[in-house]
């Protein structure tokens, strides 16, 4: 059995070396790679069916590398291992994670004993190992009550990249009404208001900043997811002739 570690700072290579050969018996062979698209390359070269990933990066994220890693081998089981509750790092692992997938979400604030636990239940007794405050996160995105649904969250991404109603119809294939619906759902969940003057004047927010601003403050949206659904608008926009 081999352990591929997908890490940047060196520090935590060598405690996650440690833990892996501790925890996993078994393992014969650990690999260490410096960055996500070192560990593309490496999960590619060495067919590594057990993966430890950092989410932030650089020179391609944790999530980027593991979206990859899933397209070529669907059956990898990858333990992520990071510092962030985000709900944008929350949401994108969920986007991407295989059906039936023995995958989990750890944060490095978690004790020895709990990494070493979900290590083994994921590469040995094939199981899902999430932290209680990951967990939280992933149901109250799942709840359209309270949380941004799939469809709200998309036109949240495509309105911080600064699509207007007509194209985010376009490139979800959406009518015009439905993206406005979404947006007002939005405003809702987001607690965005539009306050106006006594004299009855138009309100001073625009909304679309405002709801962007509070999706950054709350951590539903960051850089990472940013980039990402930048790259993706690219492609799209080049597919359209644009």
């Amino acid at each position: 059995m081999q352990v591929l570690i997908v890490e940047d700072d060196p520090l935590h290579r060598s405690y996650l070396n440690e833990a892996v050969r501790s925890a996993l018996p078994e393992c014969d062979m650990v690999i260490e790679a410096e960055n996500g698209s070192a560990g593309e390359r490496l999960a590619r070269e060495n067919k590594a069916a057990h993966i430890v990933m950092d989410l932030q990066m650089n020179a391609r994220n944790g999530i980027e590398a593991a979206r990859t890693i899933w397209k070529e081998r669907p059956e990898t089981r990858i333990l992520f291992w990071s510092n962030y509750a985000d709900e944008a790092y929350v949401r994108g692992v969920s986007r991407i994670v295989p059906e039936g997938a023995a995958y989990g979400y750890v944060l490095k604030s978690a004790s020895d004993d709990r990494l070493k636990l979900a290590l083994r239940s994921i590469f040995i007794e094939s199981q899902c190992v999430i932290d209680r405050e990951v967990r939280g996160l992933q149901q109250r995105s799942q709840n359209p009550a309270g949380g941004l649904t799939d469809s709200e969250y998309e036109v949240l991404l495509d309105v911080a990249l600064g699509l207007t109603d007509s194209t985010i119809a376009r490139r979800r294939n959406l009518s015009l009404r439905s993206v406005q619906n979404r947006l007002q759902q939005l405003y809702a969940k987001l607690d965005v208001y539009k306050p106006t003057s006594p004299t009855g004047e138009a309100g001073r927010i625009n909304l679309r900043a405002r709801a962007v601003a509070v999706a950054i403050l709350r951590k539903v949206l960051n850089v990472s997811s940013l980039e990402r659904e930048d790259r993706e608008l690219q492609a799209w926009l080049d597919r359209q002739g644009e």
